[in-house]
């Protein structure tokens, strides 16, 4: 059985529960193995202080990327709101928070491998957010401590 490197940290400096994705593999599919990604949640508060100092906007945003070198990122996210973005819809996606936070994270990692916004990083992110929209659709889930898929049943009424 091959093992899967992870190359990666996840840090929730927020007080919520956060929904489970498959950032490993969502990862090694777009960066690469080799690539060692920390993702962080992070309040409104401190996003909008993040965005101020590196993007001189003066207010919150949902995600930021942050290449550190070729093969090292970073990526903030804030899901205060991404929660309130998928409530609203007002990125027009039609998504639930747990869809639009994948979707974030997947054009966060667009960026990390060097992608600016355009028609092609679009077609990416349509690619990759297919391929991984429908694994959690059918409740499968890759599960490092589980070495490989898991199917996750729904709790009996």
């Amino acid at each position: 059985m091959a093992t899967q490197k992870t190359n990666i940290s996840i840090i929730n400096k927020t007080k919520g529960k956060l929904p489970s994705l498959p950032f490993v593999t969502i990862k090694n599919d777009i960066l690469g193995e080799a690539y060692t990604l920390s993702i962080a949640y992070v309040s409104e508060k401190v996003s909008q202080g993040l965005n101020k100092k590196f993007r001189n906007k003066n207010n919150s945003t949902n995600i930021l990327s942050f290449p550190l070198d070729k093969k090292n990122g970073e990526i903030i996210l804030c899901p205060t709101l991404i929660k309130k973005e998928a409530k609203e819809n007002t990125k027009g996606y039609d998504k639930n928070f747990t869809e639009w936070l994948g979707f974030l994270v997947i054009h966060g990692m667009l960026h990390l491998k060097g992608m600016q916004h355009s028609d092609r990083m679009e077609r990416e992110e349509t690619k990759y957010d297919e391929k991984y929209r429908s694994r959690n659709r059918r409740r499968l889930h890759d599960d490092e401590s589980r070495s490989g898929r898991v199917h996750k049943r729904r709790k009996k009424s």
